[in-house]
């Protein structure tokens, strides 16, 4: 196994969200619209042949598994951010070179074939800075491919507590993906309304997947301090979102929604 750096290279806010997401044992069985997701991607992928594959921030392997199923690549290179994982990964794909740590600092090398992430690059410092960053390690006739989210996702925690990451906007993407030579750009978004049987559960999910509002972008409340959840802002959550964001599921039963809003850029270099 080849790991190419090590969480310790990691700034304390990536560390920070390396531990959330090795703490989520139970990822895969509630990440139900993560791996709805790495579906798509994979029918989006023009070509099932490569000479060199780059997977960026693989989690789980929700993606890594259905790459290894679909397409053939002479190499792999995966990337993960979680240490944790790298075992796991390597079992997915057995001949990959693993580069566990930073995606945005790391090497990852060069004239790949295929460069494609799912669910991850939000995480980032600088997630624009991915498009040129991937179109100069593409080689000629290679295709990026990347699912994000939009600021629509999870704005119903947004509203209530002001608190979550900051998505660009369509338009910054778009003005990224201009400024690089890639060709052929699609730009496609997906909304999923998830319900739940309470506000408590959304927060559950959000923590099974790996997912904290505040602790990894801590961001001023109201009275200027960091957000944390106390038992009177926790019972203000509850009922402010069933007063906003409640319906009925599809047995009729009362219930609360989620949203996400998902974000697919498919480019080509010429």
């Amino acid at each position: 196994m080849k790991h190419h750096a090590t969480a310790s290279v990691l700034s304390a806010r990536k560390q920070t969200i390396a531990r959330h997401f090795a703490k989520a044992a139970e990822y895969d069985q509630h990440a139900h619209i993560q791996q709805q997701v790495c579906e798509q991607l994979i029918h989006r992928i023009s070509c099932q042949q490569h000479d060199s594959v780059l997977e960026v921030g693989a989690g789980t392997g929700q993606l890594t598994r259905l790459l290894a199923q679909t397409i053939d690549s002479r190499h792999w290179r995966i990337n993960e951010l979680c240490a944790e994982q790298a075992a796991r990964l390597q079992t997915l794909l057995p001949t990959a070179t693993m580069s566990i740590g930073d995606a945005e600092s790391l090497h990852l090398g060069d004239n790949h074939s295929l460069i494609i992430s799912a669910n991850a690059i939000q995480w980032f410092d600088a997630p624009l800075h991915f498009i040129a960053q991937s179109a100069a390690r593409l080689q000629s006739g290679g295709q990026l491919l990347v699912s994000t989210f939009t600021p629509n996702n999870f704005l119903q925690i947004r509203a209530l507590t002001g608190q979550g990451l900051d998505y660009p906007a369509l338009s910054a993407w778009q003005q990224a993906l201009d400024e690089t030579q890639l060709e052929r750009v699609t730009l496609a978004t997906q909304r999923f309304e998830v319900p739940f049987s309470s506000p408590y559960e959304v927060l559950k999910h959000m923590k099974l997947t790996g997912v904290s509002t505040h602790q990894t972008q801590p961001q001023p409340s109201s009275d200027g301090r960091s957000f944390r959840w106390t038992k009177a802002r926790l019972q203000a959550f509850e009922q402010d979102y069933w007063q906003q964001f409640s319906g009925t599921d599809a047995d009729g039963q009362p219930c609360v929604y989620l949203t996400y809003e998902i974000l697919i850029i498919d480019a080509h270099l010429p």
